[in-house]
């Protein structure tokens, strides 16, 4: 592209030359009186030239924008991460010409789900407010929806003032809406402009539903289908990065490892499948107790752990209180009141994920077998 700017600035160079050549020539072959008829011609070919230069430049900034927009769209066909994928249909959404910000709005998909909204060029009010690419108030499904936004200020700087976007479709039907803004006052997108997003939106719809659905089938996998809690492998994986995350910031970082009291002769007493019970309803009242930012999870039958993140060995103590009350308080159906002991370790600096959990079990098998039904803190 550089070598493009390069040679149309030698070919305009060229050009001017030889035009002045020909003027000087044409004064020298007809003297004075043609002065009149050489200023006309020069005229007009600067204004050719002039039309010229601004056709090749907007040859050049096309071909800018095209190779933009081609590179996103080979990242998007590489990704099946869904942030990725919103990410990059953003970038390529805000690289179209007239454009400021874009943003995805995705349906909700499933019971309990919610809108799922991405945005690039807005700022956090704009990001909570757009929600607006809702279809028409008919049910109706529309080709597109454009929107004029007008402000009691004069000129409100800075403001949007245009919206258009299109359905995004995937397989299963429409998955959502691709909208793109502009903050020029009295700018409207027009039918290129439309065919250009509609053509983008064709490409990303179908990549943002794979990676959709492969996040909604590896959050299934990473589940324990008993407790709905985390599964081990889950666990593992997310306390390997957690404890990255804390040694390079110097963060805290705790886990709490928790078992069931005598959970054995709870099966020999109630069988196996109201013991399955039992782990669930405790599964439920661990949940409850935690803060949003932990991260519970089944490691085994009947041992769960949870990740504490920015927490440190009292603060987990004093999850650990609010989780024997919890599971304690009330019977539990045909068990009756169960009990459980919980140990607690600290990220060290010279601790590795595996090191960790290895004192909270120690910290564990300390509460069950010589506290006997306690807790201890790992040092």
């Amino acid at each position: 592209m550089h070598s493009l700017s390069i040679g149309l600035a030698a070919a305009l160079g060229v050009s001017v030359t030889a035009l002045l050549a020909v003027v000087l020539r044409l004064r020298r072959q007809t003297g004075g009186e043609a002065e009149a008829q050489v200023a006309a011609m020069v005229q007009t070919l600067e204004a050719r030239l002039d039309e010229l230069t601004q056709e090749l430049s907007g040859a050049v900034r096309k071909a800018e924008e095209e190779r933009e927009r081609s590179r996103f769209l080979a990242q998007l066909g590489s990704t099946i991460d869904l942030d990725d994928a919103l990410g990059t249909a953003l970038q390529a959404a805000a690289a179209m010409p007239k454009v400021d910000a874009a943003v995805v709005e995705l349906d909700p998909n499933g019971d309990g789900d919610e809108r799922r909204l991405g945005s690039i060029g807005l700022d956090d009010e704009g990001d909570a407010a757009v929600h607006i690419f809702t279809g028409p108030p008919e049910g109706r499904e529309a080709r597109a929806i454009e929107l004029s936004y007008l402000y009691a200020e004069a000129d409100a700087p800075g403001a949007v003032h245009g919206a258009l976007g299109v359905p995004l479709v995937g397989q299963s039907g429409r998955i959502g809406w691709l909208g793109v803004f502009s903050r020029e006052h009295g700018m409207y997108f027009d039918d290129e402009d439309l065919r250009r997003l509609e053509e983008l939106a064709e490409r990303v719809g179908p990549v943002i539903e794979n990676a959709r659905r492969f996040r909604e089938a590896r959050q299934l996998a990473d589940l324990d289908s008993l407790t709905g809690l985390h599964n081990r492998r889950f666990f593992h994986e997310t306390l390997a990065r957690e404890v990255d995350r804390a040694q390079r910031y110097q963060r805290s970082l705790s886990v709490v490892i928790v078992d069931v009291d005598g959970f054995k002769e709870i099966n020999d007493r109630i069988g196996h499948l109201a013991g399955d019970a039992v782990l669930a309803e405790i599964a439920e009242r661990v949940r409850e107790v935690v803060r949003s930012a932990d991260i519970p999870c089944r490691v085994g039958g009947d041992e769960f752990a949870v990740i504490l993140p920015e927490i440190d060995v009292e603060q987990a103590q004093q999850l650990v209180s609010r989780i024997e009350r919890a599971v304690s308080s009330q019977p539990i159906a045909r068990a009756g009141r169960v009990r459980v002991s919980a140990g607690v370790a600290e990220l060290l600096p010279n601790d590795n994920p595996t090191s960790l959990f290895e004192r909270g079990d120690e910290s564990l098998y300390a509460a069950k077998h010589i506290l006997k039904n306690g807790l201890a803190a790992a040092d």
